[in-house]
């Protein structure tokens, strides 16, 4: 029992692994501080408008796409590029990621969404720092089956643009070539913008936990983390189970030939 907790404990917090919870750090980092950051830059533009603005949508929708294409292509090697808690579940649901591993990947995208919110809020001499809200006329079960959807959405794009099951551990494996990483993460980048630009959902718990942590305002945290985990997990099964099921191993039950 104690060897297998001291390897299980050497495998999580090995050199290889370090590395790829700072490269789920940084990219979460990124993504969080140019979400926020165009929000508030969309804010200032426009201090005295009180009606709802297009573009400060789109401003936001935009900035996401291009962040998250970039973190997931710069963590792609090194952890997989998940810069989301959503993505990890998924992965960890079918099996493609130890659940110590999923769990330390969340804590790193906690921890760099909460950071990229303070640096935002101080480098913006004391800006509120946005926080997602579920719609006036909008009941929290509703924002939770749109955010359970918007995020079915992402995380299959990811799991087709980047088969986890080809990927070994969630990292690029030999045969991807640059080019094809760098694909797959714009065609996520881009699902997630128009996604945004669709619902104005948050896909992602570090994205909302980020700003409520800064701002002290966790109201319908439970809508930004059941919705995207129950989206996330349900896209992982179909796509790996429904669309693109493992090959039946030689003299399985699918392969039995009935005369």
């Amino acid at each position: 029992m104690v060897s297998c907790v001291v390897a299980c404990l050497q495998q999580c917090f090995s050199p290889s692994s370090l590395r790829s919870y700072l490269a789920e750090f940084i990219s979460t980092f990124l993504f969080v501080f140019a979400t926020a950051g165009s929000a508030i830059s969309a804010r200032m533009l426009t201090p005295d408008s009180t009606a709802p603005d297009a573009s400060s949508l789109v401003a936001t929708a935009v900035a996401q796409a291009f962040a998250l294409s970039v973190a997931v292509f710069i963590a792609a090697d090194a952890s997989g590029g998940h810069a989301n808690p959503a993505v990890t579940f998924a992965f960890a649901v079918c099996g493609h990621i130890a659940v110590q591993t999923a769990v330390l990947y969340c804590a790193a995208h906690l921890l760099g969404a909460t950071f990229a919110c303070l640096v935002v809020h101080t480098l913006s001499a004391g800006q509120a720092v946005p926080t997602t809200r579920v719609a006036v006329d909008m009941t929290g079960f509703g924002a939770s089956i749109m955010e359970a959807v918007a995020t079915f959405m992402v995380v299959y794009t990811v799991h087709a643009a980047c088969d986890p099951r080809v990927r070994a551990g969630g990292r690029r494996c030999a045969a991807a070539t640059a080019a094809e990483t760098a694909a797959g993460s714009l065609a996520i980048g881009l699902v997630t913008g128009a996604r945004a630009l669709a619902t104005g959902a948050s896909m992602n718990p570090a994205r909302s936990f980020g700003p409520a942590v800064v701002s002290g305002d966790f109201r319908n945290q439970g809508v930004y983390w059941a919705g995207p985990m129950v989206g996330a997990a349900v896209a992982a099964l179909v796509h790996q189970h429904v669309m693109y099921p493992a090959p039946a191993r030689p003299g399985s039950v699918e392969e039995t030939v009935v005369v």
